[in-house]
């Protein structure tokens, strides 16, 4: 493998020299928000192709709102900066990409509004095949860790910090013998899995927890709610979902940009449906594939090609 890069503190270096001093804010108390991204090698055209770079990049600008960052980059700038690294580390197969905005200043205290303060932007690339195990049936568990709610961390921004909440309750789910786990909010519905969104179906119809259940605003999710309308024909009802509704259903899948669109046949101990990988998940597992390696011309404008 070639040399790789990143970017941090207005340079590209060599990975290993991308470092951060033990006193930075952001490494004291999580003040920094992320996001995920994933690049694709497409065979038509023989080049690597970022799915939804704008859209990313959209919501990572919006969760430093929330978090009162302020980014030292512009959006245009974080997309260029990325399809910059992407050639620098000659990347020619599934890449996640990470950028991150965070609180540089080295201080103690964690209120965000100190002046002169500094904010900074860092990026890096790392081979990515796959999250979870997409070619079987994944067994979920209910968490008994709640999903965080957006008058405490919101879901909706994606804060470092906030991922304390989905290490607890996706680890103790491997513990006790679950691939992964949904969680649920304080009032008791279902709110997403451990870090990805969450598509139950039932009656021909795609069932999916609303934005205002805590979970974050996927852009994946996104994509899977244009796909099955336009394609498939589907309505796709977003609401709040009882834990029951879990046991109940047809099919279920998570989705999410590292997950991509992961099937589900437990929850719980109890099989949906036949206990094997259902027809209307398959047909979104084959169009997102599709999608993302630049095979599905009606939806070019999602990938922004290296």
């Amino acid at each position: 493998m070639s040399e790789q890069y990143a970017y941090l503190r207005g340079q590209f270096v060599p990975l290993e020299q991308a470092t951060i001093s033990v006193r930075t804010h952001a490494f004291l108390y999580g003040t920094a928000v992320f996001e995920g991204l994933k690049a694709y090698w497409l065979p038509e055209s023989e080049q690597m192709g970022v799915f939804r770079l704008s859209e990313h990049y959209a919501r990572l600008m919006n969760s430093c709102r929330i978090l009162r960052l302020r980014s030292p980059l512009g959006h245009q700038e974080m997309c260029d900066l990325t399809l910059d690294l992407i050639r620098r580390n000659q990347c020619t197969s599934a890449t996640y990409i990470r950028p991150i905005v965070y609180k540089s200043d080295l201080r103690i205290g964690p209120i965000l509004t100190v002046k002169d303060t500094r904010d900074d932007f860092c990026l890096f690339t790392v081979p990515m095949d796959g999250y979870l195990d997409t070619t079987k049936g994944l067994h979920v568990g209910v968490s008994a860790w709640r999903r965080l709610d957006d008058n405490a961390i919101p879901a909706r921004a994606k804060v470092n910090g906030a991922y304390v909440n989905t290490a607890l309750a996706k680890t103790d789910g491997y513990l006790s013998g679950y691939d992964d786990v949904v969680t649920l909010t304080n009032e008791g519905h279902v709110a997403e899995g451990s870090a990805m969104n969450l598509f139950l179906v039932r009656d021909n119809q795609l069932i999916t927890s609303s934005i205002t259940e805590n979970i974050l605003e996927g852009i994946t999710r996104d994509t899977i709610v244009e796909l099955a309308t336009k394609e498939l024909g589907l309505k796709v009802v977003s609401r709040p979902i009882d834990r029951t509704e879990l046991y109940i259903a047809d099919e279920a899948f998570f989705v999410g940009t590292a997950t991509e669109v992961a099937a589900i046949t437990q929850f719980d101990h109890r099989y949906l449906g036949d206990g094997k990988v259902g027809k209307i998940t398959q047909q979104l597992q084959d169009l997102f594939s599709k999608a993302i390696h630049g095979l599905l011309p009606q939806y070019s404008h999602w990938i922004t090609r290296v």
